[in-house]
């Protein structure tokens, strides 16, 4: 480790919760240079859905490089690009009836997020973008005025505009619409709230604390959008690929988004890639107005293409799905179990975990989650979420230990409290 505390940016940061240095992956699995094995319920912050090198979609890309296949294109035309496109078309767009065109924007969820504001912005000739209270967005500047997270945010150094902050679905209480404070806004004249371009939306907040909006809110929220003429923006960069059960977050909402931003596990290996989709009458670049050196990445249109054909039926969704109960039912009872975690279960899909009510306690079941072999990470805006997010192809076993794990690490942890120790040695 001493290397990287020499010559490595402060600014590292899972370095620190996960203290080793890691030289193997596959599946579920990681293990260090020591060989110690560890179950991974952190899947890259949602990167890898797919698992750590997975045979079906990295075989394909080792004999496309064996082939001498395009590395770097740029927005050139080439035969991974195509058969990628081909497939999305065919697999995803068309079963759900979405004529969205594809826009490769650059390699990160970042990329895609400005490329959706930018587009919401020269569409409608109004400027103001709606964003809502814990959201997350990425940190580039244009995203980064979207995100609720104060670090974060102070990381700019400079003022962030063009953003105005609603709250989200829950936070005001649970017998709060909040979207009644939205729509009085941009029905009474003297809001002094300007008609925005568009409303981005996480439907589960990933980053934020595993907030999850209700469909009626969503749906209602929809139905503002189109009554005013805002373009609505779906952020399913954490929440899509499967996260949360289907293919997109929205689905079981009925959504209609007009722009859907995704990245993380769109490449299927972990490869950087990034895409956003736009109805067509959103269409409204000009060649090379919006570009990027590195959005032609080959290597993943390659494993991108391949991880599509986990989703020609139906079965990949309800294996994701069964998996996600035996996680609500653990986490349930490791909250009934312990009541002074003041927990309560949240997310969904497998994007879940526990709200711990007690200052600094979250940190402290992952540091021993760690100790134990297991890597998980915090979530929300104080770190008080216990956040469970494994591969999706997790085999049962491996679900069920790295479950076992965590109940260890959470009454290890109340057993320190107790004793009077706060931090894991």
């Amino acid at each position: 480790m001493k290397i990287f505390e020499q010559h490595e940016s402060n600014v590292r940061s899972y370095i620190r919760d996960f203290p080793t240095v890691f030289a193997k992956a596959k599946g579920y699995r990681l293990w260090d240079e020591q060989g110690r094995e560890y179950i991974d319920f952190f899947a890259g912050a949602g990167a890898l859905n797919y698992g750590h090198n997975p045979d079906r979609i990295m075989e394909p890309l080792v004999d496309y490089i064996r082939r001498d296949g395009i590395v770097h294109s740029l927005d050139m035309a080439t035969s991974a690009k195509a058969a990628f496109i081909e497939g999305f078309q065919d697999i995803i767009l068309a079963p759900r009836d979405m004529p969205h065109k594809l826009l490769f924007p650059g390699p990160t969820g970042t990329n895609a997020v400005e490329s959706a504001i930018k587009i919401a912005r020269i569409a409608t000739g109004r400027s103001s973008i709606i964003c809502f209270t814990n959201a997350f967005h990425g940190m580039t500047l244009g995203s980064l005025a979207l995100t609720g997270n104060a670090k974060k945010r102070e990381g700019a150094g400079t003022r962030l505009d063009g953003a105005l902050r609603m709250p989200f679905d829950g936070y005001l209480g649970a017998n709060i619409d909040t979207l009644d404070y939205f729509a009085r806004t941009l029905e009474d004249n003297g809001s002094g709230v300007d008609l925005p371009a568009a409303v981005i939306v996480e439907t589960l907040q990933g980053e934020g604390g595993l907030n999850v909006a209700s469909t009626a809110w969503l749906q209602r929220l929809e139905a503002i959008c189109r009554k005013h003429e805002i373009i609505l923006i779906v952020d399913d960069i954490q929440a899509g690929c499967g996260r949360t059960g289907t293919f997109f977050s929205f689905e079981p909402a009925g959504l209609d988004p007009d722009i859907v931003c995704l990245s993380k596990s769109i490449s299927g290996s972990g490869l950087p890639m990034a895409l956003t989709l736009l109805k067509p009458h959103l269409d409204c670049f000009c060649p090379g107005q919006h570009n990027g050196t590195f959005r032609g990445n080959n290597y993943a249109f390659v494993t991108a293409t391949e991880a599509l054909r986990y989703w020609k039926d139906n079965a990949f969704e309800k294996s994701i799905n069964a998996k996600a109960a035996k996680v609500t039912g653990c986490l349930v009872e490791l909250v009934d179990r312990h009541p002074p975690l003041q927990g309560i279960v949240a997310g969904r899909g497998l994007m879940q975990g526990i709200k711990v009510g007690v200052e600094g306690l979250a940190g402290e079941i992952c540091q021993h989650a760690f100790r134990l072999g297991l890597l998980m990470e915090t979530s929300g805006a104080d770190s008080e979420v216990v956040k469970v997010m494994p591969p999706l192809v997790i085999e049962d076993v491996g679900l069920e230990k790295g479950l076992s794990i965590l109940a260890k690490a959470t009454a290890a942890a109340l057993g320190r409290r107790r004793s009077g120790v706060r931090h894991v040695a």
